[in-house]
């Protein structure tokens, strides 16, 4: 596991080790498997709690998701992720 301080580096470094695909525009892939989780807390500002999942889905298409926590977090998304917890295939 990676040791990030912003979100941006996180993004950064995992697009240069391949995870290019933007899992957020909910594409329909199966075989999702959250393979590293980064949790970021808002120093001053409750919005900017972000969570980064990098993704691999189907065995091949790596890329990342960023998700709101707490408050923040969105319904449609949390789905997804519930796809990835529970999709083993």
């Amino acid at each position: 596991m990676y040791n990030y301080d912003t979100i941006t580096e996180a993004i950064n470094d995992l697009v240069r080790r391949g995870y290019c695909h933007d899992f957020n525009l909910f594409q329909n892939f199966h075989g999702l498997k959250i393979v590293e989780t980064y949790r970021f807390e808002g120093e001053t500002d409750p919005a900017d709690e972000a969570v980064l999942y990098a993704i691999i889905a189907d065995g091949i298409h790596k890329g990342i998701f960023v998700n709101a926590y707490g408050v923040y977090a969105n319904s449609e998304s949390e789905s997804l992720l519930q796809l990835a917890f529970t999709d083993t295939r």
